[in-house]
């Protein structure tokens, strides 16, 4: 894919899809048309609603927001093979929404979304205004956290969810055990609502778990990022250990903010809209 060449006297028109890599991926598009863009990626098992009051901040502060259901949660878009969401596949997708904008963006992600962002901004500086990571570190210092750190007890449901079908199958015939990790992580009961009906009852969860078999067939190295960044953690976080998210910074060349938000648990954009909006801005703005 070329690089996006600015273009500011293109006409303004609002994304509510788009194509790329014969699927079709759903957006919701908010704030003002001619705002300085943020794009918004969520995590697992989140989709784009999740960012719906950060959204609403930023469109009070003057920015556009472009939340993407991105791939095995958009209903066009939920491919059946691992090899279907390997970190190439899933970056491109993204790529591909830059490319609709047609300019540089300020690029937001949370848990998974986080990974994408971190790739992008790493293997494509020019499309990218700005990052803000959330909960998740640097690719690169969440591996060299893995043998220093709780992190490796963190992540077994990492292993626990890479057998196909089973993990479907048990959250078909026993949802409770798998809301009841959710709640152990924080996850509050209006964001399991939303669960139930955007990711089980909306037939994304196999998509939602490619992700992590994807990951599997993907061990590939992350370079630097040279972007002006900013990596938000929870100190009520779960599954990503501090040691992580300290290390980050040496995996950032560029302008670094390390911002640690008490008593959040991982659910950041859900439950400390406001604050996370602040924080963006802080960057987007600097």
């Amino acid at each position: 894919m070329t690089e996006v060449v600015p273009q500011p006297d293109r006409p303004i028109e609002p994304i509510s899809s788009y194509e790329h890599d014969g699927l079709v991926f759903d957006v919701v598009d908010a704030g003002p048309a001619d705002g300085p863009i943020v794009l918004l990626l969520h995590g697992f098992p989140q989709r784009a609603s999740s960012w719906r009051d950060v959204a609403a901040f930023l469109a009070e502060a003057g920015y556009r927001t472009l939340a993407l259901d991105q791939r095995g949660y958009s209903p066009g878009a939920r491919p059946r093979t691992r090899l279907s969401y390997t970190s190439d596949k899933l970056v491109g997708d993204v790529l591909a929404l830059i490319e609709c904008v047609g300019t540089p963006v300020h690029l937001v992600g949370h848990d998974w979304g986080a990974v994408v962002a971190w790739r992008l901004a790493a293997a494509h500086p020019t499309l990218v205004l700005s990052l803000t990571a959330v909960s998740v570190p640097h690719p690169s210092a969440l591996a060299a956290s893995l043998m220093t750190s709780s992190q490796a007890l963190r992540s077994w449901y990492v292993l626990a969810v890479q057998p196909p079908a089973l993990p479907e199958l048990v959250a078909r015939l026993a949802p409770e055990a798998l809301e009841a990790l959710l709640r152990g992580s924080g996850m509050t009961e209006d964001e399991l609502t939303s669960f139930r009906a955007e990711i089980l009852a909306d037939g994304a969860l196999s998509g939602a778990l490619g992700w992590y078999r994807g990951a599997a067939l993907d061990w590939h190295r992350t370079e630097h990022v040279t972007v002006p960044t900013t990596f938000v953690w929870s100190d009520g976080e779960q599954a990503i250990a501090r040691r992580g998210a300290e290390l980050t910074a040496q995996f950032v060349n560029g302008p670094y903010d390390f911002v640690v938000l008490e008593g959040a648990t991982h659910w950041i954009p859900t439950q400390a809209p406001r604050e996370l909006a602040a924080i963006i801005g802080d960057r987007v703005g600097s």
